[in-house]
């Protein structure tokens, strides 16, 4: 935990200590508050509302009545939000592909703690958001049964801890709180998506009528009713099915929030066929065009008035009226932009082809134009063969178009926290194969057991179709693309592992008996985790210093010593257990902004590490941590 540089009026000045939690929330709204209403702070610190309430006047409703949407466990969704994670991820080079030159990551664990350790480092860089959740069916929806203890239960879960009998397990339409176990779950993962989107980011959410509405709910009071964009229904099959007596269900619901109105909807690509309506009977010098809508949508009644025709004859106005005022009108008709028919009984509009420069994106997504379910299986029956290892996949078609609707380009980050077989992640390769593209993504996937031996989990079934999808990319693209001579495609893809850190905390929640506190001293001395590699603790170090995880690191020897240059050397980690003035000089002299050194490094050496407060302060340096 951070705390303020201390004086020992014996040795000097401390380093501070490093925060290994993930990013506080709460703290940061607090800090936020006082910035800007300083006079709220109570003598303990505190935020005194009753102050913010006078500060802000009447914008405050001081009601007990008004409307709003609760539900049992609403409360602990905001302590979960609140609680930072004290786990790490683990690298797995191994698993990866193309390490060192990717910037894609799959993350194997639960997505809560996920999303909390990317608070940090990822805070407002994500264009674009596309989640497939459970639908609560009431067979495939996992939780924690501990909802508390989301990292513990996860560790339990997995094997990586012993089992206390918490699990994960199914949410069944028989639970009395079968829809709030549902929006427990979604609730702190959407608030904390919505931290991680840029401000021109948007997102996309698959559902169903089983939660539709709760969703809908839940998205307005997070991302804020005024930020909803559209319900896209999307047709997922187009063969009948089910009995006789109820409906064959061909549909699904993509919810669409921005984050803000910085966000732009794109339009989409225009093709031969968008334009066969267009043509040019009357040698138009504008050019190819088609007639448009000339009434109002809703009544307006200074848009009730007659045309005068040529002729002299009087038109009369549709119901609600024109859509353009009579100036507005009669400018356009001097343009011939608006003409009349032959026989003068109405108006006709000119929409040009010249003057559309895309396709207006439309709520009702048609598989034949974006994937049905059908394409999606196909697409991993490509990869796998016959035995396909999962049942539910989203077509590539279907995310590609949400790519393009959000303006995914460059090298925008694309997050997926429901990442199922990574649908998400071959959509984005396969849009970067078509246009030599650098888009990035982010999945996050439980190790969810499959029953399989191939593939035990969920999160193995995610690893090996984006492999199969690289290595199929990497195949079609050798000598073709205009790829120069010698040059690699650009396909890759880190793994990492949620853990818990690799420092030993004192545990609280543990008996406070003296047998049980003495074991927690001895791990508190030697606090680093057994089985824990140096690689481990630098992406520690990395993420909770709040880099991206495929920041550049270079090793380098100063002094003798290994040392790890990030980003240019912007920050410098040493994990050395011995620690030298030497060294400490050398660092310094490298002129980083910050630096992080093992404490035990200094061996209980106050005097070294005091100098080397000083040293570094002189060389520039403006954070100097250990842990």
């Amino acid at each position: 935990m951070s705390q303020d540089v201390a004086i020992n009026p014996n040795t000097g000045e401390q380093p501070e200590k490093m925060d290994l939690r993930s990013h506080d929330i709460a703290a940061e709204r607090v800090c936020e508050l006082l910035r800007l209403f300083p006079e709220i702070r109570t003598e303990a610190g505190k935020l005194d509302f009753e102050r913010l309430r006078l500060a802000l006047g009447e914008s405050v409703d001081v009601g007990k009545e008004r409307y709003g949407m609760n539900w049992p466990g609403k409360a602990d969704c905001f302590k979960t939000i609140q609680t930072p994670s004290v786990a790490t991820l683990r690298p797995c080079s191994k698993e990866s592909v193309n390490w060192d030159s990717t910037e894609n990551l799959i993350i194997e664990g639960d997505n809560l703690e996920v999303l909390k350790l990317l608070q940090k480092s990822y805070l407002g860089k994500v264009k674009m958001v596309f989640i497939d959740p459970p639908y609560n069916t009431g067979n495939d929806f996992i939780y924690p049964d501990n909802y508390s203890e989301s990292l513990h239960t996860y560790l339990e879960y997995t094997g990586q801890t012993d089992a206390e009998g918490r699990k994960f397990n199914t949410n069944t339409d028989a639970d009395g709180r079968f829809h709030s176990k549902w929006m427990n779950m979604m609730y702190p993962r959407l608030y904390l998506a919505r931290n991680l989107l840029r401000d021109d980011g948007v997102i996309f959410i698959s559902i169903d009528d089983q939660e539709y509405d709760n969703l809908r709910k839940l998205c307005n009071e997070v991302f804020g009713e005024e930020n909803f964009l559209a319900t896209c229904i999307w047709q997922h099959s187009v063969q009948p099915k089910g009995y006789s007596g109820t409906f064959s269900v061909h549909h699904n619901y993509l919810l669409v929030y921005q984050k803000s109105t910085d966000f732009m909807l794109c339009d989409l690509e225009r093709t031969e066929e968008h334009n066969k309506n267009y043509s040019n009977p009357d040698n138009d010098p504008n050019g190819d065009w088609r007639s448009g809508d000339v009434r109002n949508a809703l009544y307006r009644p200074n848009l009730i008035y007659d045309i005068s025709t040529p002729s002299g004859k009087s038109i009369k106005p549709p119901p609600n009226g024109w859509r353009w005022s009579k100036d507005t009108l009669n400018a356009k008709i001097r343009t011939g932009e608006i003409i009349f028919s032959a026989d003068e009984t109405r108006i006709i509009r000119k929409i040009y082809l010249k003057t559309l420069e895309g396709r207006t994106p439309e709520t009702i997504l048609f598989g034949k134009n974006v994937g049905t379910t059908r394409d999606a299986a196909t697409e991993l029956k490509d990869l796998f063969g016959d035995d396909v290892p999962f049942d539910t996949p989203k077509p590539t078609s279907l995310i590609k178009h949400m790519c393009s609707l959000a303006g995914v380009s460059a090298d925008d980050i694309v997050l997926d926290f429901f990442a199922g077989s990574g649908s998400t992640a071959h959509a984005v390769l396969s849009l970067n194969a078509a246009d030599s593209g650098r888009r990035r993504f982010i999945l996050a996937q439980l190790p969810e057991p499959t029953g399989r031996n191939d593939y035990p989990t969920i999160a193995d079934v995610c690893k090996e179709r984006v492999r199969r999808v690289i290595k199929g990319l990497n195949d079609e693209e050798s000598g073709t693309l205009g790829m120069r001579k010698g040059e690699k495609p650009n396909h890759g893809f880190r793994v990492y592992e949620l853990a818990e850190s690799n420092f030993t905390e004192w545990d609280a929640r543990m008996e406070q008996d003296a047998e049980t506190l003495q074991k927690q001293m001895e791990l508190h001395v030697e606090h680093i985790r057994d089985g824990r590699s140096a690689e481990d603790i630098l992406y520690e170090l990395l993420l909770k210093s709040g880099f991206p995880l495929t920041t550049p690191i270079e090793k380098k020897t100063l002094a003798g010593k290994t040392v790890h240059a990030i980003a240019g050397g912007m920050l410098m980690i040493c994990l050395e257990g011995e620690l030298t003035l030497e060294l400490i000089r050398a660092i310094a002299d490298a002129k980083p902004e910050r630096v992080v050194l093992l404490d035990a490094g200094f061996a209980k050496n106050d005097q070294l590490k005091a100098n080397a407060v000083q040293t570094f302060r002189t060389k520039g340096v403006t954070s100097f941590k250990t842990v």
